[in-house]
């Protein structure tokens, strides 16, 4: 097909290359309506339906993108994505996976199958919902997700489940099938690594001051945790090597101007929990709570980072960005429909 563009547009895919990652042009609008923006749009990510004239597209962000087939310009077959881009840490979904699991532990677990289900009073969705540890045909087999449906019932929870998108071995044609049976996402995080040793590149800031237990001031400085005190702190402090740090307040009676937490796991120096008071924001309290946690943690042998932030959380992801962190892959969460 020839359009205005000049270039050759060529449809290259079909049904059977589902569960490959694709790019794929789609018509904006109708041809000859008039309108304002772009006449195409693209998008890249796995194709993981083709029915009923319908093209369901996952990007690497977890979105999934409908695109009808009479809207289809061109299509065709790309290559999976790197396992490694430059400066990012040697790692699979599975191993980070499983690092995010031991840094956020929950006090009721259980592995069923590929899943791990984890449980916490309600506490925070990491610390209530299954994460897969198994093949993705595992994760999917008959009556698996229905096991841990039952698990997180016995418990009066929803059945929530962790799946990642964007990198080899990811989850987007099994959640994309949970899709079509009512799960909802929700949630889409992205998880974030880079090299340890620049976090800490910097003078030592005496403002903050490091703890092994997440003291009433840290808990204060992060009001998430105020929610379930008991549970909280059980869940802060459990992990193979976990470090708080407060900025204290500058007034007597005020909560702390910053916190942080980090969990060391062998290479691994994983952050989580970072909060500036809103009056103490741009006076670079986050950098210094980051470095001072990585100083600890390479002190401990680590040499590589990670972290998650949510998609929709622009000021994080640019700090963090600037720290030299960038997307290993993203993950959301999918929530079971109600009986």
């Amino acid at each position: 097909m020839e359009f205005t563009t000049g270039v050759r547009l060529e449809i290259r895919i079909s049904g059977s290359d589902v569960g490959k990652r694709v790019s794929v042009r789609a018509l904006a609008r109708p041809r000859g309506a008039v309108g304002e923006g772009p006449l195409f749009t693209d998008t890249v990510g796995v194709l993981t339906s083709w029915t009923d004239g319908v093209l369901c597209v996952t990007r690497r962000d977890g979105v999934t993108v409908r695109i009808p087939e009479s809207a289809l310009a061109a299509g065709k077959v790309v290559p999976p994505v790197p396992a490694r881009r430059r400066g990012m840490p040697s790692a699979t979904v599975r191993e980070l996976t499983r690092v995010a699991a031991r840094g956020w532990p929950a006090p009721d677990s259980e592995r069923l199958g590929g899943w791990l289900c984890r449980a916490a009073r309600g506490w925070t969705r990491r610390a209530n919902a299954a994460f897969p540890l198994g093949e993705p045909g595992e994760l999917g087999s008959p009556g698996a997700v229905e096991r841990v449906r039952a698990w997180y019932a016995e418990r009066g929870l929803p059945a929530q489940l962790r799946v990642a998108t964007g990198a080899a071995g990811t989850h987007e044609r099994l959640a994309a099938g949970l899709g079509r049976h009512g799960w909802t996402a929700h949630a889409h995080t992205a998880l974030l690594a880079g090299a340890l040793a620049p976090l800490a590149d910097r003078e030592p800031d005496t403002r903050v001051r490091l703890e092994r237990e997440p003291g009433e001031d840290w808990l204060r400085g992060w009001p998430r945790a105020l929610q379930e005190p008991e549970t909280a702190r059980r869940v802060l402090a459990a992990g193979p090597s976990v470090w708080f740090a407060v900025v204290p307040a500058a007034a007597p009676g005020s909560g702390p101007a910053a916190v942080g937490r980090c969990v060391v796991d062998g290479r691994w120096a994983g952050f989580a929990a970072i909060a500036v008071a809103p009056e103490r924001r741009r006076e670079g309290l986050a950098t210094a709570v980051m470095a001072e946690l990585a100083r600890a943690a390479l002190a401990e042998g680590a040499s590589a980072a990670w972290l998650e932030v949510e998609t929709d959380n622009a000021p994080a992801r640019d700090l963090y960005r600037g720290l030299g962190l960038a997307e290993h892959h993203h993950y959301h969460y999918l929530r079971a429909p109600q009986p």
